[in-house]
Order: structure tokens, then C-alpha cells, then sequence
């Protein structure tokens, strides 16, 4: 993936075609560097498995081989100057969508099968594996509402009723596809678009995680996050924050409202969501909080006979 994102970012130097609104080579660069960051967190992780590790080993393959089989499609349909996804206009971008689709299911299962061995899983300290965790599920999650996009919008479905050639499906809800987006993500700015939420659910795994770290190494510096378990309620917060976020965005992109424009309702419902996480913050880290299963004892403090 490292590799491909160096080849797509040629592409996007060297190539001036434009599809849709957005340079050609920008989405087979998009989903190289994403998949590079997952595979990286993966990488890190599957390897530390101690129940399950043949089964962790074959959901990490699988995870490797189909998201090199997606990257590529989207790459050489780019190469090709048209759609990778939603592409059955002719037999032949049929043949690819269904290749893809393929990958995309073997993909989506592997992390399913890797969330379940993480889950059963104690190797890690608490407060990590509670984050890998729940940024694993939030994954898995954020791949599911990826199978939104499929559904035909009712134009497509007339014309797939009528046998007509069509793309099937849509990356954005109330607006066409290819209209004026964001820099970089080219995320529409004029409605809704699911790879928002797609994309706040798949990188869970390396946000919360990152706070579990983060938490820990805080933990040796201060003695506020010293307590184990005050870390891992911080992680748990982090993990609800999270999901508070991905609900957010799914709902707004669902009532075809942009990102960049949100109205008073998603205000209202993002301004509770960050009180409440203050509030349960605050609650966790106020002095005198009590501490479930008494003090915590350094391994350093405990004699040996």
C-alpha cells in the first residue's frame, strides 16, 4: 500500500484527467493510504495475539490479500479513465465491480473474524486491549455502513429495471455524485456523503488506540493517570466519544446535509455529545473519585519471601 500510494501520487502529478468532478488518480490515492495506516495498525497488532493466533494469522492474510485486490481494481479502472465503483455500464467494468466486490466481502469478514479473536483475547494491558478493542468494532462498523453506497438511487433503479446500462449506487444523499467538494477528501459540500461516516468508522482503530497510548504514557508522567483503571475509564469515554461521532455524521450524511453545513439540530446533538463526554471526564478524573477494588499497588512495592 505504501508503494501504490508513491505510484498514485505520480499518477496524480503526471495526469491531468479529471472524472467526476475530482482528479483521476485522487481515489486509488485516497484508498491506498488509508488502507496502508489499517494494514499498518494490524500489522502492529495481530502478532500479539496469544488465543487464536492461526486464526489471527489467516484473518490478517486475508485482510492483506483483498485489500491489495480492491486497491488495485480502483487503481487500474483509474489507469482505464473510469468508475471503479457502482460500474456496470459495460461488461467488462461489470467483470471489475463484481472482482471488487468479492474483495470487499472477504475484507469485511476477515475484520470481522479478527475483531472476535481481539475480543477473547487478554494479552495486551487493560486499558489497551480495551481500545483495540473497541477501535476494531468501530471498524468493523464503519466498513458495514460502506454497503450503503450499493443501494441504487431511484434513477439507477428505473434504468436497471428498463435493462439499461447504469451506475449503481451513490457516495453522496440528496445531490448528485461529482458535485463541489472538500480539498483533499473531495468529501460534497453541497450534501450528504456516506464516506464520511465510512471513514470515521474504519480509522476508530487508530484514533482510540492511539488515546489508549497516549493515556499510558501519561500515565508514567503524572500520577492523575497512573491508576489503570482510571485510563481505561478514560479509553471507554474515548470509545463512546467515538461511536457518538459515527452515529453524528451517519445521521447527518442519511438527511443529505454536508459535512462543512451543519443546521441547529446537529449542532444541538454535537454540542451534548461533547458535554456529556466532558461531564464523564470530569466525573473520572475529579479528585476523590472513588476507586473500584481498592488502591492500586505498584508490582515495584510488593515483597517476595
Amino acid at each position: 500500500m505504501g508503494v501504490l500510494s508513491l505510484a498514485t501520487l505520480i499518477g496524480l502529478a503526471a495526469d491531468d484527467r479529471i472524472l467526476n468532478g475530482a482528479p483521476i488518480w485522487l481515489k486509488p490515492l485516497h484508498f491506498a493510504f488509508s488502507l496502508a495506516v489499517y494494514s499498518a495498525t494490524l500489522a502492529w497488532l495481530l502478532p500479539r495475539i496469544r488465543r487464536f493466533p492461526r486464526t489471527a494469522w489467516w484473518a490478517g492474510t486475508l485482510i492483506a490479500v483483498s485489500s491489495l485486490a480492491e486497491a488495485v481494481i480502483i487503481s487500474v479502472q483509474a489507469w482505464r479513465g473510469t468508475y471503479s465503483h457502482f460500474n456496470t455500464l459495460t461488461p467488462t467494468n461489470t467483470a471489475f465491480m463484481n472482482s471488487m466486490t468479492v474483495a470487499v466481502i472477504v475484507l469485511w469478514t476477515s475484520n470481522f473474524v479478527a475483531a472476535v479473536v481481539v475480543l477473547r483475547d487478554r494479552s495486551l494491558a487493560r486499558p489497551l486491549r480495551l481500545a483495540v478493542r473497541l477501535g476494531l468494532v468501530l471498524a468493523v462498523v464503519g466498513m458495514s455502513l460502506g454497503f450503503l453506497m450499493n443501494i441504487p438511487t431511484p434513477e439507477q433503479q428505473q434504468a436497471v429495471d428498463a435493462g439499461l446500462p447504469t451506475l449503481v449506487g451513490a457516495h453522496n444523499v440528496g445531490v448528485d455524485d461529482g458535485g463541489p467538494g472538500m480539498p483533499l477528501t473531495n468529501w460534497s459540500t453541497v450534501g450528504g456523503d456516506l464516506r464520511i461516516p465510512h471513514f470515521v468508522g474504519i480509522h476508530a482503530l487508530q484514533v482510540i488506540p492511539l488515546a489508549g497510548a497516549a493515556l499510558a504514557l501519561a500515565g508514567r508522567r503524572r500520577t492523575t493517570f497512573a491508576d489503570e483503571r482510571i485510563q481505561a475509564r478514560l479509553v471507554l469515554i474515548t470509545g463512546a466519544a467515538w461511536a457518538g461521532l459515527l452515529a453524528l455524521v451517519t445521521w447527518q450524511a442519511l438527511r443529505g446535509q454536508s459535512l462543512v453545513h451543519p443546521d441547529a439540530v446537529t449542532l444541538g446533538a454535537l454540542g451534548a455529545l461533547v458535554l456529556a463526554v466532558a461531564a464523564a471526564t470530569a466525573v473520572v478524573l475529579r479528585p476523590g473519585a472513588p476507586r473500584s477494588g481498592g488502591p492500586r499497588v505498584p508490582a515495584s512495592a510488593v515483597r517476595h519471601p
